[in-house]
């Protein structure tokens, strides 16, 4: 029973447009579902991906209008790494985040960036034998798009009590990535991996807000999930039972060093309820919601997508 690396990694904006803005006009990510969080459904649950919704390429934001920004500190994560494939990606992104207001630290093998909301992303040209998760945009070169998760880093005072859970339960195996980090570890399962690598935190405590990471869910397979619900309380794991997302069924709770998990099925998928070729076009509203549309839909801001200027040409 293996994990397949990172599932998706869910953050908070504080603007559903302009967050639509950088994702998808910038980042040239697929805006793949449009829906409400399900624990609060007057706040917009907006999901990123490839161009056929993949895990492992899902990066997802809860809308809080006019939240104040957020600061990463002990037990968050503090940056999400993505795969690029070619070396020459990095010159292309670097001009393309500079020319669009982002301040971009080039690297030999990265560039790193905040969004407009202060969350951090490196892009890393890696050697990958995991299959690419690419969105179509006509202005980034598929050989150039970004290409799925790498990794997520997070801040940890002690990341030593969270070796037992992370290698005896889950099965992170630890490597060397690096320089600086206190802790690196590998998630690899049949057909994909991701690594979760720790840095010592800053003296300032953290702060959920606009741009901070709300957490990181794991890919399992669908048929392992009451098995893994298993294994985490018997090793004395305080989980959440498994919960229908109607998306994947979930999973949740704190690792040792403070950073939320997730345990997320892959599949059913986007798809349950939208056609591939018109993933993220209308407000997505899960069974238990759907005969509240029509309270719903009207607090919620119209976005426009930036995807939609040539998508149906």
């Amino acid at each position: 029973m293996k994990l397949e690396g990172i599932h998706h990694v869910t953050a908070i904006t504080a603007d559903a447009q302009a967050n639509v803005d950088f994702y998808a006009g910038v980042l040239g990510l697929r805006l793949v579902k449009k829906s409400v969080n399900q624990d609060d459904t007057s706040v917009y649950h907006l999901f990123y991906a490839d161009e056929t919704g993949d895990p492992g390429s899902d990066i997802t934001f809860f809308e809080y209008p006019g939240v104040p920004r957020g600061r990463p500190g002990a037990g968050m994560i503090h940056r999400v790494v993505w795969r690029l494939r070619d070396p020459k990606a990095l010159d292309f992104w670097e001009e393309r985040l500079s020319s669009r207001g982002c301040d971009v630290a080039r690297h030999d093998d990265s560039v790193v960036f905040d969004d407009p909301e202060g969350l951090t992303h490196e892009l890393r040209v890696v050697e990958m034998t995991d299959e690419p998760l690419i969105a179509a945009d006509p202005e980034i070169p598929p050989e150039l798009a970004i290409q799925g998760f790498h990794a997520v880093r997070a801040y940890a005072v002690d990341p030593e009590r969270s070796r037992a859970l992370l290698e005896d339960t889950i099965g992170f195996v630890p490597v060397a990535h690096g320089p600086a980090q206190t802790g690196a570890y590998e998630l690899r399962g049949d057909h994909r991996g991701g690594f979760y690598l720790y840095d010592p935190p800053p003296a300032e405590r953290g702060v959920q807000g606009a741009g901070s990471v709300h957490h990181v869910a794991w890919a399992s397979q669908p048929e392992d999930q009451e098995a893994w619900h298993d294994r985490l309380v018997e090793q004395g794991v305080r989980a959440t039972p498994i919960i229908d997302r109607h998306y994947f069924r979930s999973i949740y709770f704190r690792e040792p060093s403070g950073v939320l998990f997730e345990i997320a099925t892959i599949g059913p998928g986007f798809t349950v309820d939208e056609p591939l070729d018109s993933l993220g076009e209308k407000l997505s509203l899960t069974p238990q919601y759907e005969h509240l549309r029509d309270e719903i839909e009207p607090t919620l801001t119209p976005l426009t997508n930036p995807r939609d200027a040539w998508a149906r040409k």
